[in-house]
């Protein structure tokens, strides 16, 4: 069995240590993470040609085709013309793009400061891995129970009750280390239902690093080490491994924080696995480049304004880049106010509808205001949509027209009396 530990750290690596995903939560979280039976390094995820056609979820029996396989749709289908056309994109592998200069910042770092045997690379990297997931890789590997709220419909992007979109490269993990794999990266595009606004985008790019140590390679250089053992005497079950001592604990904590202070130094300056443990952690690699680049809105790493991209086309990856912004263009808001229906609406789904609409357009969506009517209880919601497109002036009748298509699905599809 495997043991990850996540450790809460006190103090942030600059800014950027704000943005560590899965990592430092206290000594003391730590559990077994990885302990069910599975067979084959990343089954299903073998190379598909890129390009989805994007289609829209249809009722069920019918099918939705990407990345060159046939997935057929049930209740639990949720996927988006939107979000259908940014699978096969792959941000993190176009040479020359922000996340792909921060990526391969990252790569240099690891390989530089982790030296396996003989001089190669200690820590592989896997970023060509499919985003197409099953529910038991993206939640049963990684012991997520059954009723967790990260299971929920209107958080993540199935194509069926049994195949999603990966909310997190952590859907990799069992796989990777069922293959015999102690130490990797993972970079990859994630999907997940979320708000709207200048930090959150559907899909967003995960940068995960794992390491596992055998008793041999933990105790190595510690005195008197050979006497000292990775788990106390206590019970081992298919779902949990047993206690690990302390001396280990702190010893995979300092290695963690020691990983993630010299990554985030390197960045931006001084500023299941048998009878092993180890540490994972997971970066968000917008919200890195963001910081690291000034760039302010989370919607511009899919543009193709070549006002934004030239800005980092540098002939070395750790050049210094400050984006340089665009014209900032007028918005236009307008605001949708309509009653809830009885059961079965959630934010996501009006997010994830403004977004399948107004698409790109829309730079954020704010609940303003909320209320109960005192004798139906019946509640309302109003909600500000600011429209602003990255590299032109909108016009009052266009966005007029996207925003009466917003009010007219709503009322359609989720149910909801419009107070238009």
């Amino acid at each position: 069995m495997s043991l990850f530990l996540r450790l809460g750290a006190e103090e942030r690596v600059k800014e950027a240590a704000a943005m560590v995903c899965w990592a430092l939560r206290r000594v003391g979280l730590a559990r077994a993470h990885l302990a069910r039976k599975a067979s084959g390094v990343c089954r299903g995820h073998e190379h598909q040609p890129l390009g989805p056609r994007p289609a829209a979820p249809g009722a069920p029996g019918s099918a939705v085709e990407l990345l060159g396989k046939s997935y057929p749709q049930d209740d639990y289908s949720n996927l988006t013309r939107k979000v259908l056309s940014k699978v096969g994109r792959n941000l993190h592998n176009q040479p020359q793009h922000p996340l792909w200069l921060l990526k391969e910042r990252v790569k240099q770092h690891f390989y530089a400061q982790y030296p396996g045997r003989a001089g190669t690379p200690l820590f592989s990297v896997y970023d060509d891995l499919s985003p197409v997931v099953t529910t038991w890789q993206n939640f049963d590997s990684l012991l997520i129970p059954a009723d967790h709220p990260s299971r929920k419909k209107g958080d993540n992007y199935f194509l069926n009750a049994t195949h999603m979109l990966r909310a997190h490269t952590s859907a990799h993990q069992w796989d990777l280390l069922r293959a015999g794999l102690d130490a990797f990266l993972v970079v990859g595009d994630v999907y997940r239902r979320d708000q709207i606004d200048a930090q959150h985008y559907p899909v967003f790019h995960q940068l995960e690093a794992v390491r596992l140590f055998s008793r041999h390679q933990l105790f190595a250089g510690i005195k008197d080490g050979e006497n000292l053992q990775l788990f106390e005497q206590s019970s081992r079950s298919a779902h949990k491994q047993e206690t690990h001592t302390l001396e280990a604990t702190k010893l995979v904590e300092f290695d963690l924080k020691q990983t993630l202070t010299r990554l985030m130094t390197h960045i931006f300056g001084d500023a299941g696995a048998q009878d092993r443990m180890g540490w994972a952690f997971g970066l968000g690699l917008e919200r890195l480049a963001m910081i690291l680049y000034d760039i302010p809105d989370i919607r511009l790493f899919w543009s193709q304004d070549e006002r934004f991209l030239k800005q980092f086309r540098v002939p070395d990856i750790n050049q210094k880049v400050t984006f340089q912004p665009l014209s900032k263009y007028p918005a236009v808001i307008n605001d949708i106010s309509f009653w809830l229906p009885r059961e079965n609406y959630t934010e996501n789904d009006f997010y994830d509808l403004v977004r399948t609409i107004g698409g790109d357009l829309v730079e954020k969506v704010d609940l303003i205001d909320k209320f109960e009517h005192p004798k139906t209880h019946r509640t309302s919601h109003c909600y500000r949509i600011t429209y602003r497109h990255m590299e032109r002036t909108l016009s009052q009748r266009e966005v007029g027209g996207i925003h009466q298509a917003v009010q007219e699905a709503a009322v359609r599809q989720l149910g909801v009396e419009g107070r238009f």
